[in-house]
């Protein structure tokens, strides 16, 4: 009797490695949940990312740093919380590289972020170089170099986030705020609350608040959302920043 004769094996497939998410992890046993215990689930941030701070209900603000392509935002506010942004990107991992024109007031944050190690640097303005940034090493630039800063020699990378920091609004930098992919907004006076509110289409109620904010509160904003965020520090993190400030 003759038997039939079976194809050569081909090739197996391999498995799939999404871009961006690393290697698969160790297997593990599943958990199981009954369905009738989901509605006991709550999870207070939809997003993984940076705690900076808690939102109008007292859940934690999460922002999502990092991204596989380049990410900007712009912060016109305070030293103080663009400090805290750093130092809650650092306390993930993510190096973070500071190009300044007041290297004295980031040097002690430098310092004391990496406990001996160089997670944070602070550079001279126009002397930062190329980061390397990668999935694995994600780098934090943070540019805080006046109100009229000029433009990064840095070409964006994917996992490359920049945070330019705006003491205040002017004319000039508009472009800034219209090219970022989020805004956060601290107290301003009313004639750059006005301004931002034609340049973000930020609703009257909105334009209105922007004069009075606390220091720590600041509205992060899209196009298409808005947040207020009250920053809370950590008592280590308050032993290096101090309280919240809005001007320095």
């Amino acid at each position: 009797m003759t038997h039939p004769t079976r194809p050569a094996p081909g090739p197996q497939p391999r498995s799939r490695v999404l871009p961006g998410f690393g290697l698969r992890g160790p297997r593990r046993e599943k958990h199981v949940l009954a369905a009738a215990d989901l509605a006991a689930l709550a999870f207070p941030v939809g997003d993984d990312g940076v705690v900076i701070g808690v939102d109008p209900q007292g859940l934690p603000a999460v922002l999502g740093l990092f991204r596989p392509g380049a990410y900007d935002l712009v912060l016109i506010g305070g030293l103080w919380t663009a400090q805290l942004i750093a130092l809650r990107a650092a306390s993930v991992g993510a190096r973070v590289a500071v190009e300044t024109a007041r290297a004295q007031a980031w040097g002690p944050m430098a310092q004391a972020a990496g406990g001996g190690q160089p997670c944070v640097t602070v550079h001279q303005a126009g002397r930062l170089g190329p980061q390397g940034a990668s999935v694995t090493s994600p780098v934090l630039v943070v540019r805080d170099l006046t109100a009229r800063p000029p433009r990064s020699r840095l070409s964006a990378a994917p996992w490359q986030t920049t945070l330019t920091v705006l003491p205040w609004l002017v004319p000039e930098a508009v472009r800034l705020v219209n090219a970022a992919d989020l805004v956060g907004v601290q107290r301003v006076q009313p004639q750059e609350a006005d301004l931002l509110g034609r340049v973000l289409s930020l609703p009257a109620e909105d334009v209105a608040a922007l004069p009075g904010l606390g220091d720590d509160l600041t509205l992060w904003t899209t196009r298409m959302r808005r947040q207020y965020v009250r920053a809370v520090a950590g008592p280590a993190e308050q032993q290096v920043l101090g309280g919240p400030r809005r001007v320095d």
